[in-house]
């Protein structure tokens, strides 16, 4: 294990935030302190922050000045930045004595060696992910849930095809980030390094019910996903069925207007 980032102190404030949907990480990774992933750089006089790619940012031991100035500071790392990010604080108490949990969210860590910090910051980054799309698709289901009753009172719904389709695309764009970008189900790179802290990983993962959250989100996912998929399918039966119409009624047209003619015909 390396030596402790924060040494001499028994609490430490975290602050957890979901900024944007990418970090451009590629100018600071010279500045990393471990040979593995996620990114740990220092921060203001005595902190530290721990950056992912996919846009969270978990910083230990900033007060609030110091977190606004450092935000500032890779301001313009962010790509496609959120109007109002996703934001947890969380306070740790370091004891060596003490058994690695969580308790009336107060995480107990033994020290505040990178790895260990790594760890931590990877359970509240993805729990900031969760937390921010399980809200864009509580969103999504008050607006298809209108769009289901009026579906089965009416037979017909007022959607258009462009707002079922970026329905569609949104769930795929939230599948993408979390399975693709995030990897929730995945374990961290650093417990490869040090398998010793994957206890205090299970737990923390647990606590969180990172899995749990993750599976009732892919669920919602799905079930918005089809019915965005069923009513695109409706709506485009529903066009197929009119233009049929619109070529039976041409063809009956043209049958008069040639009855028509050959009546005139006949006439002369």
């Amino acid at each position: 294990m390396h030596n402790e980032l924060i040494p001499n102190t028994t609490l430490v404030r975290v602050c957890a935030l979901f900024v944007g949907r990418r970090l451009d990480l590629k100018g600071l990774e010279s500045s990393r302190l471990l040979p593995v992933l996620p990114l740990i750089i220092s921060a203001g006089d005595e902190g530290y922050a721990v950056l992912f790619r996919y846009g969270a940012v978990v910083l230990f031991n900033l007060a609030p000045a110091a977190q606004a100035s450092f935000l500032n500071h890779i301001k313009h790392l962010i790509r496609d930045p959120f109007d109002a990010p996703v934001t947890e604080i969380v306070d740790i108490n370091v004891d060596a004595s003490k058994e690695e949990r969580v308790e009336n969210n107060v995480i107990s860590i033994k020290d505040t060696c990178p790895e260990r910090l790594q760890v931590v910051a990877d359970i509240l980054a993805k729990s900031m992910v969760l937390d921010h799309y399980e809200k864009r698709v509580g969103d999504v289901f008050d607006r298809i849930e209108p769009l289901a009753d009026s579906l089965q009172q009416r037979g017909r719904t007022a959607y258009k095809d462009v707002e079922l389709l970026r329905h569609i695309g949104g769930t795929l764009l939230i599948q993408h980030t979390t399975v693709g970008r995030v990897e929730i189900d995945e374990k961290p790179e650093i417990l490869w390094e040090q398998p010793e802290l994957e206890r205090l990983y299970v737990r923390l993962e647990d606590e969180y019910e990172l899995r749990e959250r993750h599976v009732a989100l892919e669920r919602k996912l799905d079930l918005i996903s089809r019915t965005a998929e069923t009513l695109l399918d409706l709506m485009q039966h529903k066009r197929s069925l009119r233009v049929e119409w619109y070529i039976v009624i041409l063809i009956v047209i043209e049958i008069l207007l040639t009855l028509y003619e050959i009546y005139a015909r006949i006439q002369h």
